[in-house]
């Protein structure tokens, strides 16, 4: 029976209260206060299974329906359940009044909220509320970014102006009557009274307006003037000096460290450097910071820093680092220290909630286009090996994380030495609006010594010697030591054998007889462990095979290798524990033996480092990625070659990266310097080389900014950002000084409001045209003459003795000959003789007014009008107006001579010599035969110069000389001057207008090809909105387009999930080798499409970049083929293999995504599939320092 019980539910927190005596007559109250009313407690079985499976659609047979639906009961409509609203957001909210001293509650007030209406799909701001918790982490493409910090809330000046895709819309005329996109439209035809009201108030608002035009130009044109100017001048002087990067003095000691800091937030048991103390002292202040520190002086020290700040105040740090190894790295060292750390790359993520997470550079990038809320607690960036910036490939990245991250977080940028940190930082400094303070260290805290080794026997195993000692100086000596030992052993060689050409190579055994002696050598000195750095790989693993022989590993030692070599391979399955490379690496490593670079297994690298940094590994040898990345240093460094390839071909290593390398040795705390040692294996390497190499200065660093269409994209759906805004920011573009160009603008403009107007009437009616075409007279003119300079024929013709017309300052149409030509082809210069009249010698007498360039119509020459003199003179291109047909017989060195010498004051008045007054005569003799002007060279029919260019400047002159005369104001010349000094202002000001524009940029051409490829492609529309297939592209980080294409074009669809999987192989395969042919005319497409939009590359080489090398290995491993059997398949090493299908399952989950956004849920769930038959095995085993 039922007992008269009943619970009621009391609000959402889940209270009951029991009721226990119900009224007489009265059913039993209602269970709860909730509107659902309480959940069932005991369930009807018979219900249930009616519902579960009579009732569900699902199960409902799809045929014979009739005979169905005659069980089910009718089901009920409810047309109301479609109206689904989401209620909107309260616009005030309840604020409490408290009283001032005792802090009771008084009262609440409502008060009203601003930006309820902001969320992450419509607005930058901060304030906008958060997101669903899905969202949180990634963000999501339809987000908008938060606010980068630097760019400002748009002024109402730059609202004002439109970009090139709006339209003035006249309200009056031409209105549309359909609206865009729908086929019909309204009827705006006028009925009537309303054109009359226009009317009135058209004439209403013409009366208003008048009056206030007028007040208005009156008021503007004068009084702000002045006020401005006044304002302005005390303003200036701090602009000019502020800068925004700040070095820091670390040569002075800081000693009161402890005062400043009472309680640190992070202790170390060491004592600090000095600029590790800076570093943290400004860390402290919340500034950001840029520390370029040698290798092994102590970076971490920083990073570890704004760890501990962040945890201390509630906050998050981002360390983001260039390579998914140097993450993991990362992550266990933090992990150990911190505990609160979380690991984000492309295939694994770890406690994504932590306060410190650590990631890849690109995931940075996605958080921050799709408005990750993580943004909103961040404190500190930390970017470790900074100097990545100049990858070709990703450096782009950096920079797009650098301009988009907001103002509230704080930058720290680790990197090795670069020459030009402070101009770097200037640039972050500048884009952020903030304060970067730049801390570099002087040396090494273990300085290294560079030596020679010679050696390849046991007899000549002490052969090494000292090439640049700790202090950096650089001993010839060594050098000549190290060529006499090496010459005197190849001496005797060649006199047994006859003689040998010394080559670049070596025979395998000649290596292994130098690697053999060296690492003897160095195993009796104690200087292991060592690392040897080869540049090829297949170079690595043979010196490390033909060390058979050598084993540098005592019984215990090799116990514990053994014994973590077997715990570290625990988790892979059993066949995958035989494969070739294990077995090999294993009896390497229990040598004291190993190899690194990217053919090796991924696992096994994590192995290598790990007995490494223990000291196990007494001789790894590694290609160039363990100097960028693995933070593992050695005593001793050898450089097998200092040659490497570099993809176009071979050359020696840059100083940046032999620093990198050779910084690996010298283990801090441990030894006191570090060794690195060349191998000089066929024969002495140049001794210009070295020096440049070791002592030379690093690589700057350089911007690689390229736009991206993944960047245009994500963008473009933002309306507040705009692309020209983050090409402006980039660091190719620091050159662009804004700021001084800004006040130079203002100066200019009233420089211009401040010349009097210029007079235009009658004579001087046609004086601006006037003016445009003399200035393009002169461009054309002084383009020919270089034209004709940098040629053959030219130089040739204005060789010693011809005549040519002068014309400059001091002589008009002057005939002169040539006596000399200078050797530098830079700025050429001519001495010549010229005639002039008597006392203008110096050109102090009077000189014509050249300004108005008489000269380019009136060809009459200059004939002295008094007794004749001369002067020799050097002339630049620019006064030689023609090279006449006329060549003299000269003697220049006695003119010369003559010339300086009666330029001293004793022989001031001797007559001239015999060789100048023939030279002369001559040339007076010239000007009289022919007063209207000398025939001269023409550059195209005399000097042969056939270029397109100087054909048509030549016939354009001919034109422009000719127009000179048919215009009025030649005879008022002295107007010229003051439309001269007008224009030169106005000329220098749409200068610099251009310069602050955005139509200088240097890669705005490339973006209006871009957005050109994307329009055309459909993925934006005219108006650069972006459409379906641009929203899918965004969702995707490389080759976006060509994998949207093959999406939309549903070329994945017909293909098994291993099919897709192999198929999507080429897209992240490096090497060279059904619907393959597909992908291949997409790629062709594409390709085509953007060489026709004007991008600079050519379709071949757009198609190239995909390599369809292991389509026939991914598509066997996602057969479920094992590891072992699929090595065997392919050339390509083992670690290549694991990489690429790493990679393939990051695209593979892209292209999950793209397709759920089109809707296609059988792609998607057809990709995820794919995804999962490649995640197995060796090729996922969790990272080693991940756990």
């Amino acid at each position: 029976m039922d007992l008269p019980l009943s619970l009621l539910e009391m609000g959402c927190s889940g209270r009951f209260e029991l009721i226990t005596h119900p009224l007489p007559d009265q059913p039993l109250p209602p269970q709860s206060t909730l509107p659902h009313g309480l959940p069932p407690t005991s369930l009807s079985l018979e219900t249930e299974v009616e519902k579960q499976f009579l009732q569900d659609p699902s199960w409902l047979p799809i045929h014979n329906i009739d005979f169905a639906f005659q069980k089910v009961t009718q089901r009920e409509v409810s047309v109301d359940s479609l109206l689904n609203c989401t209620p909107s957001a309260l616009h005030t909210g309840l604020s409490v009044v408290r009283d001032p001293t005792t802090g009771m509650l008084l009262d609440f007030t409502e008060v009203l909220m601003e930006d309820t209406g902001l969320s992450a799909k419509n607005s930058l701001s901060l304030h906008r509320q958060p997101g669903p918790p899905s969202e949180s982490l990634r963000g999501s493409n339809t987000n908008y970014p938060f606010l980068p910090g630097g760019m400002e809330e748009l002024s109402l000046d730059q609202i004002k102006k439109k970009s090139e895709l709006e339209k003035d819309v006249d309200f009056e005329n031409d209105l549309l009557k359909v609206p865009p996109g729908l086929k019909a439209g309204m009827d705006f035809t006028d009925k009537g009274e309303i054109s009359h009201i226009h009317m009135q108030k058209k004439e209403i608002v013409q009366a208003l307006a008048h009056p206030l035009c007028l007040q208005d130009a009156v008021s503007s044109s004068a009084p702000p003037e002045k006020g401005k100017d006044e304002k302005s001048k005390p303003k200036e002087n701090p602009e000019e000096s502020k800068k925004w990067a700040i070095p820091v003095n670390i040569t002075a000691p800081c000693d009161d460290f402890y005062k400043r800091v009472p309680n640190p937030a992070f202790k170390w048991p060491f004592e600090l450097d000095v600029f590790q103390k800076q570093a943290v002292l400004r860390l402290e202040a919340h500034d950001s910071v840029f520390v370029a520190a040698h290798t092994s002086a102590g970076k971490t020290v920083v990073a570890e820093y704004a760890i501990a700040l962040s945890q201390k105040h509630m906050t998050r740090t981002i360390y983001t680092s260039p390579i998914k190894a140097l993450s993991n790295q990362k992550f266990r060292d933090f992990k150990n220290t911190f505990g609160d750390v979380g690991l984000l790359t492309g295939d694994v993520q770890i406690s994504p909630e932590s306060s410190c997470l650590i990631m890849t550079t690109e995931i940075l990038r996605s958080m921050l286009y799709n408005g990750s809320e993580v943004i909103r607690d961040l404190e500190w960036v930390i970017f470790d090996e900074v100097h990545y910036i100049n990858d070709a490939e990703r450096g782009v990245v950096w920079e797009e994380v650098l301009i988009m991250l907001p103002d509230h977080v704080s930058i720290i940028l680790l990197s090795a030495t670069v020459p030009n940190a402070l101009e770097f930082s200037e640039w972050i400094g500048r884009i952020k609006k903030r304060h970067i303070y730049v801390i570099s260290t002087m040396k090494r805290p273990v300085p290294l010594e560079h030596y020679l080794y010679t050696g390849n026997s046991t007899k000549t195993q002490k052969e090494m010697f000292l090439l640049v000692d700790a202090v950096g100086n650089f001993l010839t000596k060594g050098y000549y030591a190290a060529v006499d030992a090496k010459k005197e052993r190849t001496s005797k060689h060649a006199q047994s054998f006859g003689t040998k050409s010394t080559s670049h190579n070596t025979s395998a055994s000649q290596d292994r007889a130098v690697w053999l002696t060296l690492l003897h050598f160095l195993s009796q000195r104690q200087q292991t462990p060592v690392v040897a750095f080869t540049f090829s790989r297949t170079r690595c693993d043979e010196n490390a095979r033909s060390l058979e022989s050598m084993d540098l590993t005592t019984s215990i030692e090799k116990a514990e290798i053994h014994s973590f070599f077997q715990k570290s391979l625990s988790r892979l399955r059993g066949g995958d524990r035989q494969l070739p490379q294990i077995l090999v690496m294993r009896d390497l490593l229990k040598r004291g033996i190993a190899v690194h670079h990217s053919g090796i297994l991924p696992i096994l690298k994590e192995v290598t480092e790990m007995l490494f940094s223990r000291g196990l590994v007494k001789v790894l040898f590694a290609t160039e990625t363990f100097a960028m990345g693995v933070n593992m240093p050695a005593r001793t460094v050898v450089f097998d070659s200092i040659r490497k390839h570099d993809g176009t071909g071979f050359r020696n290593l840059l100083p940046g990266e032999y620093i990198q390398m050779a910084g690996r040795a010298g283990r801090r705390g441990l030894d006191a310097t570090g060794t690195v040692i060349i191998l000089c294996k066929a024969g002495v390497h140049e001794m210009a080389d070295l020096h440049v190499m070791m002592l030379g200065k690093p690589t700057l660093l350089q911007s690689q900014f390229r736009l991206t269409y993944t960047m245009i994209l994500n963008l473009l759906r933002v309306e507040a950002l705009r692309v020209t805004d983050m090409m402006r920011r980039s660091f190719s573009e620091n050159h662009r000084d804004t700021q001084t160009h800004e006040k130079r603008i203002s100066q200019l403009k009233q420089m211009v409001s401040s010349l009097p107007p210029l007079d235009t009437d009658g004579q001087l009616s046609d004086l601006l045209p006037y003016y445009h075409t003399v200035t393009e007279l002169r461009t054309t003119k002084e383009a020919l003459q270089r034209a004709i300079l940098e040629s053959v024929n030219g130089l040739k013709a204005l060789s010693v003795g011809r005549v040519v017309v002068v014309n400059n300052k001091q002589h008009f149409n002057a005939l002169g000959v040539i006596l000399q030509v200078s050797n530098d082809s830079v700025n050429r210069t001519f001495t010549a003789l010229i005639i002039c009249e008597k006392g203008n010698e110096e050109g102090d007498g009077k000189c014509n007014n050249s300004d108005a360039f008489p000269h380019l119509f009136n060809t009459a020459l200059f004939i002295p009008e008094g007794p004749c003199s001369h002067t020799v003179q050097k002339l630049k291109l620019e006064d030689v107006s023609a090279i006449t047909v006329k060549t003299l017989k000269v003697i220049p060195d006695r003119i010369i001579d003559n010339y300086n010498k009666r330029q001293q004051p004793r022989f001031r008045l001797d007559p001239p010599g015999q060789a100048i007054s023939t030279a002369t005569q001559e040339l007076l003799r010239l000007a009289e035969a022919s007063p209207g002007g000398l025939p001269s060279l023409d550059p195209v029919n005399d000097l042969q110069l056939k270029s397109v260019d100087v054909v048509e400047d030549s016939m354009r002159l001919r034109v422009l000389q000719d127009s000179l005369r048919g215009f009025n104001c030649i005879n008022s010349p002295t107007f010229f001057a003051r439309v001269k000094e007008r224009m030169s202002v106005q000329e220098e000001l749409d200068r610099l207008l251009f310069l602050v524009s955005d139509q200088s940029l240097s890669l705005l051409p490339e973006y209006h090809q871009r957005i050109k490829v994307l329009q055309s492609l459909q993925y934006v529309d005219s108006s650069g909105a972006v459409q379906l297939k641009g929203r899918v592209a965004c969702q995707i980080s490389s080759h976006e387009l060509l994998l949207t294409e093959l999406l939309f074009e549903n070329a994945l669809s017909p293909l098994a999930p291993e099919e897709s999987a192999a198929l999507l192989s080429c897209l992240v395969f490096t090497q060279n080798t059904q619907g393959i042919d597909r992908v291949l005319s997409v790629a062709q497409r594409i390709g085509e499409l953007q060489r026709d939009c004007g991008i600079p590359q050519t379709a071949e080489e757009f198609v190239g970049q995909f390599k369809f090398g292991l389509t026939e290995v991914v598509y066997c491993w996602a057969r479920g083929m094992p590891f072992a059997e699929i090595a065997q398949l392919t050339d390509v090493q083992e670690g290549t293999v694991v990489r690429c299908i790493q990679r393939l399952d990051e695209v593979l989950k892209e292209v999950r995504q793209a397709a759920r956004i089109v809707g296609d849920s059988v792609l998607g769930s057809k990709m995820e599939k794919a995804s999962l038959a490649i995640r197995r095995d060796i090729v996922f085993t969790a990272s080693l320092y991940t756990h």
